[in-house]
């Protein structure tokens, strides 16, 4: 009985007709909306400026990806100079002369050395007549020329300095 009323009411050409108005007028709302929307999105600008700020945009994208690359190299350089360079500075000062009593604590040895123990070990030995300087090259935290205690030392220490 419910199910005939309802196949009545639906076959009715009258309700045909204001469902089918209903249903324009719901489309009609949902069009002007959507305008609304983009009328906003463009703020007085047409399709052709939006277009073209899009495909600027994309070349700003590249310029930005290709910067990125020349920073990362730039960076990739700098960390391998930094491995270079001087990383640990050790100092000693010493009296060579300990039986004689000359030169007091005047002479020392002074290690520079990279991260990877490149560098150089500079020895200064002081008595009253004169005072000595030499440089022994290191490779490795090691002397290619032989070392003295002392030097082993400072040398020992900037190692430490560097872990």
């Amino acid at each position: 009985m419910i199910l005939s009323r309802i196949l009545l009411v639906i076959s009715n050409p009258l309700f045909i007709t204001y469902a089918g108005i209903a249903c324009v007028l719901l489309l009609m709302i949902w069009i002007l909306r959507l305008e609304v929307r983009i009328h906003r999105l463009l703020l007085g600008k047409n399709s052709k400026s939006l277009e073209d700020s899009i495909v600027s945009a994309g070349g700003e994208i590249e310029k930005l990806k290709e910067f990125q690359k020349e920073a990362v190299t730039h960076f990739i350089n700098v960390e391998k100079r930094l491995k270079r360079s001087v990383q640990a500075v050790e100092t000693i000062r010493f009296n060579p002369f300990k039986g004689t009593g000359e030169g007091g604590n005047q002479s020392f040895s002074t290690a520079f050395v990279s991260e990877n123990g490149d560098g150089a070990v500079i020895s200064s030995l002081y008595s009253r007549d004169r005072v000595s300087i030499f440089s022994k090259p290191l490779n490795k935290f090691a002397g290619s020329l032989e070392l003295t205690d002392e030097e082993k030392e400072v040398t020992e220490g900037a190692r430490k300095k560097l872990t």
